[in-house]
């Protein structure tokens, strides 16, 4: 598989570890306006070298999570914005336009300084 977007995580906003309680991860790049910077973990925003498809893998603390479904925005969300909402459900249709669903268990934290990939 090739990496088609990398990234590490450098803030995580006061709210954002709540989501991971619900399955969710919910990503946005540095400069985030403070009210949505809250509920999300912060990267340096990167670029990307291809879209979020089913059969590709999102990568996060050395464990690798397969893509069931990829809402219809969620590939130039991430490109422009940094975001994404994961969804840890397996679902095989995505839940709103700009989530994608994986496989896998939902991480317990998400430290500082971690490695965000997705693969294709």
């Amino acid at each position: 598989m090739n990496t088609i977007f990398q990234t590490t995580i450098i803030h995580i906003g006061g709210c954002a570890r709540d989501a991971l309680l619900d399955d969710m991860l919910i990503t946005f790049r540095e400069g985030a306006p403070a009210d949505i910077e809250e509920y999300c973990f912060i990267h340096q925003h990167g670029n990307t070298a291809g879209d979020l498809q089913v059969g590709g893998a999102m990568e996060l603390g050395g464990h690798r999570y397969p893509i069931t479904a990829v809402g219809a925005v969620a590939s130039q969300n991430l490109r422009e914005l940094g975001h994404v909402t994961v969804r840890f459900d397996g679902e095989a249709q995505a839940e709103f336009p700009g989530s994608i669903h994986v496989i896998g268990p939902t991480p317990t934290d998400i430290p500082l300084g971690s490695t965000l990939k997705f693969l294709l």
